[in-house]
Parts: C-alpha cells; sequence; structure tokens
C-alpha cells in the first residue's frame, strides 16, 4: 500500500512540474509578443513624426524583396549553331601507386610483405550514339580518372573507370591530318587513349634471395593525344547560295530551326540543322550553309570553311535571290565556286530554289529563269510559306532517291539516320 502511495505521489509531482514548465513558456511568449508589438507602435509613431524611413540591413524579415529583371537575350544570342568540327585534348588517367607494407600480427614476427598493387587509370573511349546531332557537346579537354592506390593485406587498388565521349554518326577521328577511325555505326568505340598500369606493391618483389623488399613503384601516366574530330556527313541537304538569299528564312518555313533572321548579309556565321519530319516518321536533315560569295574557292572571307559544310551534304539545294536581276548569274557563280573547289561537286543530285516570289518582279526573273536552266526549278516564298510543300516533297524525293543509289553500299556510303 505504501508502496502504491509513493508512486502515485511521485507521478502526480511530475505532472505538477510539466504543467509549471509549461505556464512559464507561455508567459515568456506572451512578453515578448508583447514587447515586440509595443517595439512596431512605437516605430511606426516614430516615422510619422519625424518622417524619417527605417532601412533594415540584416534583417530577412523586414527587408523588401528584390525583384531581378533578367536582360533579354537577342535572337541572334539564342540561336544554337552546328557544330562539326572539334579539336580535342585526351589525357588518360595514371595508374595508383603501390603499397609499401608488411603483415603485422601478434604472435607472427615473421608476417612478410603484403603491399598491393595500384589500380590502372582510365580510357577515354569515343562512343557512337544516335541521339547525338552535333559535335556541340564535346568538350575542349577531358582528363581521365586515377586509379587507386594499392594497400595493406595484399589488397589491390581499384581500377578507373572509362571515360566517353558520345559522338554522331559519321564521325571521323584525325590526328595530325591523317584518319585513325572512322565511327559510322551505332555504338562503335574507339579507344583514344590508355590509362596508365598501376604501381607494384613490395609483395610483388618477393623472392627468396630478397624476403623482406622495401620496393615499391608509382603508377605510370596515362597517354595524352590531341585528336580533330570531323562529321563525315553534316545532314542530308544543303542550303547552298548567296548572303541574303533567304536560305535561314527558308530553313525556318520548312523546319522547326530558328536561325536568326536579319535584313543584312552573313547573319549566319555558323552552320544551322534543322529536320523535316514526314508522317511516315522518317526525317530528312537540311543544312543552312552560311552565304558564298565570289572567290570562295580561293579562301576569301571564311570561303574554305564554308565549302567544307557543303562537301558533307548528300544533295543541294541552290537558293537564288528572283527580286535581283539575271539571277541565273547567281546560279553559274556558284556552281563554279563549289567545282573550283572540288570537281564533280556539283554533280550531285541538286534542286533550284527561286525564293523570294513575294517581291515585285518575280514573276517575270522565274520565267526568263526556267528559260536558262534544263533542271526543274521550285519557286517558294519563305515569307509567306508560298509553296514550301511542293520543296518538301521535292526533297523527300531526293532522298528515296539517294536511299536508292547508295542504301545497298558499304556502310561508308550509308547516310545518317536523324
Amino acid at each position: 500500500m505504501l508502496t502504491t502511495l509513493t508512486r502515485f505521489q511521485s507521478r502526480r509531482w511530475f505532472v505538477q512540474e510539466i504543467s509549471r514548465l509549461f505556464a512559464q513558456v507561455c508567459v515568456r511568449h506572451e512578453f515578448i509578443g508583447s514587447l515586440l508589438l509595443g517595439l512596431k507602435s512605437n516605430l511606426a509613431a516614430q516615422r510619422k513624426t519625424t518622417g524619417i524611413m527605417n532601412v533594415s540591413t540584416s534583417c530577412a524579415l523586414c527587408a523588401k524583396p528584390r525583384i531581378s529583371k533578367k536582360k533579354e537575350l537577342s535572337e541572334k544570342k539564342l540561336t544554337r549553331h552546328f557544330v562539326d568540327h572539334r579539336n580535342v585534348k585526351l589525357l588518360a588517367g595514371a595508374g595508383g601507386k603501390g603499397a609499401c607494407t608488411f603483415h603485422s600480427e601478434p604472435r607472427k614476427e615473421w608476417g612478410g610483405p603484403d603491399g598491393g598493387n595500384g589500380g590502372d587509370g582510365g580510357n577515354i573511349i569515343i562512343k557512337v550514339d544516335l541521339q547525338v546531332k552535333s559535335l556541340a557537346q564535346v568538350a575542349p579537354v577531358y582528363k581521365g580518372d586515377n586509379g587507386d592506390s594499392g594497400g595493406s593485406k595484399n589488397c589491390y587498388g581499384r581500377n578507373a573507370s572509362s571515360t566517353y565521349i558520345a559522338v554522331p554518326v559519321g564521325t571521323v577521328v584525325k590526328e595530325q591530318g591523317k584518319t585513325v577511325s572512322d565511327l559510322s555505326q551505332h555504338n562503335q568505340e574507339y579507344v583514344a587513349v590508355f590509362g596508365g598500369a598501376g604501381g607494384k606493391g613490395n609483395r610483388f618483389f618477393l623472392s627468396n634471395e630478397n624476403r623482406a623488399p622495401m620496393t615499391a613503384t608509382l603508377g605510370e601516366r596515362g597517354q595524352e593525344r590531341v585528336l580533330q574530330l570531323e562529321l563525315r556527313t553534316m545532314a542530308h541537304a544543303g542550303l547552298v547560295g548567296f548572303p541574303n538569299a533567304g536560305k535561314s528564312s527558308l530553313l525556318r518555313a520548312i523546319s522547326n530551326a530558328r536561325p536568326a533572321v536579319a535584313a543584312y548579309p552573313f547573319t549566319t556565321l555558323n552552320p544551322h540543322v534543322g529536320i523535316v519530319n514526314y508522317r511516315d516518321h522518317e526525317q530528312v536533315a537540311v543544312a543552312d550553309i552560311p552565304g558564298i560569295i565570289c572567290g570562295a574557292h580561293l579562301n576569301r572571307g571564311l570561303g574554305i570553311s564554308f565549302l567544307r559544310h557543303i562537301e558533307r551534304c548528300r544533295f543541294l539545294l541552290f537558293v537564288l535571290d528572283l527580286s535581283s536581276p539575271e539571277p541565273w548569274t547567281q546560279l553559274q557563280q556558284l556552281r563554279y565556286e563549289l567545282d573550283q573547289y572540288e570537281p564533280g561537286l556539283t554533280h550531285r543530285p541538286h534542286a533550284i530554289v527561286a525564293n523570294k516570289m513575294d517581291l515585285p518582279g518575280a514573276r517575270g526573273n522565274l520565267e526568263a529563269l526556267r528559260g536558262h536552266v534544263a533542271h526543274r526549278v521550285i519557286p517558294v516564298s519563305a515569307l509567306t510559306g508560298q509553296n514550301t510543300e511542293e520543296l518538301i516533297l521535292h526533297l523527300r524525293e531526293l532522298y528515296d532517291g539517294y536511299l536508292q543509289t547508295h542504301g545497298q553500299g558499304s556502310g561508308q556510303d550509308m547516310p545518317t539516320r536523324w
């Protein structure tokens, strides 16, 4: 009975103590709340009498939120151009160093050496990925992971994992101008640089002549190379024309690409690639090549780099400005520049696109152009979208004809599926 009464009293004392502490906390919070309320009223009264605004420098609750307005980027900066050439420096990982340790255990005085070898450094592998369409994501420098060092108790260091570089189908790997690999199939790999071998621990040097070796070697350095990555196939079709002929506007009209468009020549300084989708889920890539000028084959301006992009297109679309007098002279000059750069380049399948049909005088120039050329002329207006359906259908005819001609050839002649 006495024990039960003692437990009851102790529990009652505990409940009373908890109630007392809770009451103290409530009183303290009420005091602080009233103090803050009075301080706020005093500050408001002081502000009314003196007219001085209080500035908060450290209180995050009292400070006014600062709304930072970001500057809107121009259309020129928002465009993403196509990258088909990249120089990369590759440095494979170094091997881990070997350990120099001896076995230590109670009642075992002559444990012997037990230092393990280091792990191998990581390789850098170039791998083809169908989801990658450009070399824009390839970094200029890659460095592989180093292997782990060896440990005691004959523990070997872990080998470093390989570093993969994803490239599009049709990437050619060159070193000092010489082709070292041609990556033309999905998931094809090329080991560009090998990682260094791991160092040896003192256990490796154990022999009958040397029962307690103190030697351990460092890991070897990885290979280092500078390679050039180039896309053999940049696009299926290439828009070829003089500056301000409306190539970028035409690419906007037939695809979802958004190259910069302006009312001055040389707006496009880098190639852009747009994808034309068809109902049977086939895709045709069209490249907007920067404008060609007279004397481009002599490397005037950036002519050689522009012509290099045209060389990687399977068929060509000559875009002519029908608002200019005698537009057939543009076609003659374009063919001359292409043949001077690479003989036979104009013999590829091509079509003639007569652009800017919405301007006055274009109808008369169209009839004169058809009288000077024997190939098919497709009149379009990139600004209004007039007759772009005919161009898209003819583009599919060129694509299907290319597949029939080169589809059964070797892997080198197979076009890139986008």
